[in-house]
């Protein structure tokens, strides 16, 4: 429970299983926020914000980038493929926006040519020998990445700018440890890291004291996570995940900001839901229903394009994001993709199909929660347009009564309510940052 009348350092986390509208959320918020920092993943995240007329696709990016007077800074969790975010960087630049604003922490591990091709490679390896087994990745290379981080081999944004002696050592080491490179010699490498170098070095530096430098003189600090809470690599559904922390302890490891410091965790999550790839997925409509809600969510994955599987709102998943993140808050998206719907339903629990016992928490065992399926309650739709409703009182009467069974079944406020993508179609309940402040 918040105690404090106002709020300087607030987590936005995906409850779910990313895609929730993280960025969108980010955005709204960074117009309070002082610095926006993104904590973890890398450009396998897809965050869509729509701005004056514009739509922005960010991989790397913050959010809050479209504040030219905000910092924005990639913390050392986020791994870094350098050409995607040369990408990046000529499209706002051709929009007309600065990122004179962009900070890089000296910190982010880089990712390389072979680490795109070790990750193509593992999953075709899959796919061919246990299709069964194939995790869905996007070939960005961000799991081999994580893997030399954790494997103390890897390469850093800061390395880049060491001496031409000092990086030459590093690789010779790399290549050493390795054993294998059919695309990587010496020389290959040197030279990708000098190109990777121009593309980063206006923009690497020391973002734990600067971090440390904005807490000590009270600035506002809002951390964007990427992907979703059922992807992260410990509490996630492994093996479908991604490889980062993407619950909300990851904005402390992959920042620098010690947990003390923060005072909210607000949980995005969508009005139904949806998965990427493969893995496990309880309310998955495979029908009519999952057909609708994706043709008017426009469910289509923001990195890779893939037509995203949809289904009801799950109040299992929804109680363990709130668990695992500490959530005070929730910001709801989407809400208007259920406006045609007579009937909606929400899965309250598991039961157990041969047993037929209930369970209310999400299992780590992927064999047992093939053995579960969703009970649902019904509740009933509103069948009217929400698409123009700016005031939460406005909405109709079952659809509030929709968002408070949520909240019940969540066991978690909704503080934001979203009915399409425009800022000017989301309701705030609360004040993220000053809570105590009606609104």
């Amino acid at each position: 429970m918040i105690q404090k009348e106002e709020l300087h350092n607030v987590i936005v986390v995906g409850a779910q299983w990313g895609d929730e509208g993280k960025a969108k959320v980010v955005d709204m918020l960074a117009e309070q926020a002082d610095v926006v920092i993104r904590s973890q993943g890398g450009c396998n995240a897809g965050h869509t914000v729509k701005f004056n007329g514009e739509t922005f696709k960010f991989h790397h990016l913050p959010s809050g980038l479209l504040y030219p007077e905000k910092w924005c800074i990639i913390g050392s969790g986020v791994v870094i493929a350098p050409e995607v975010l040369k990408k990046e960087l000529e499209d706002i630049h051709a929009k007309g926006y600065s990122t004179e604003n962009l900070k890089i922490s000296e910190r982010c591990h880089v990712t390389l040519p072979y680490h795109i091709e070790q990750d193509k490679r593992q999953e075709l390896l899959r796919t061919a020998n246990a299709p069964e087994s194939k995790i869905g990745t996007t070939g960005r290379g961000i799991g081999p990445t994580y893997m030399d981080k954790v494997g103390r081999i890897g390469i850093r944004a800061g390395d880049l700018l060491e001496p031409p002696e000092v990086l030459r050592k590093q690789i010779q080491r790399i290549i050493s440890e390795k054993g294998f490179f059919e695309q990587a010699s010496l020389p290959y490498l040197l030279d990708v890291c000098e190109a990777y170098k121009a593309i980063l070095a206006p923009y690497i530096t020391d973002t734990v004291a600067l971090l440390q430098d904005a807490l000590a003189q009270n600035k506002r600090l809002l951390f964007e996570g990427a992907q979703g809470t059922l992807l992260d690599v410990d509490f996630g559904t492994y093996p479908y995940v991604t490889s980062s922390n993407s619950t909300a302890g990851g904005a402390c490891t992959g920042t620098g900001v010690g947990p003390s410091k923060i005072d909210a965790t607000l949980g995005v999550m969508k009005a139904y839901l949806t998965r990427v790839g493969e893995g496990p997925f309880p309310t998955e409509q495979s029908n009519e229903v999952g057909e609708i809600l994706g043709e008017r969510g426009q469910e289509f994955g923001t990195t890779t394009g893939r037509k995203r599987r949809t289904g009801w709102f799950d109040g299992v998943v929804a109680r363990y994001g709130v668990e695992v993140n500490g959530l005070d808050g929730i910001a709801l998206t989407k809400l208007d993709v259920l406006d045609t719907f007579a009937e909606i339903k929400i899965a309250t629990h598991y039961q157990h199909i041969h047993t037929h016992e209930a369970y209310h928490r999400f299992p780590a065992s992927l064999s047992v929660l093939a053995d579960l399926e969703p009970v649902y309650e019904t509740l009933e739709g509103w069948q009217s347009d929400t698409t123009q409703i700016t005031q939460y009182e406005d909405l109709p009467p079952a659809c509030k009564a929709y968002l408070k069974r949520l909240e019940e079944v969540s066991h978690c406020p909704v503080w934001m309510v979203s009915v399409g993508p425009e800022r000017q179609q989301t309701m705030m309940r609360k004040n993220v940052f000053n809570p105590t402040v009606a609104v």
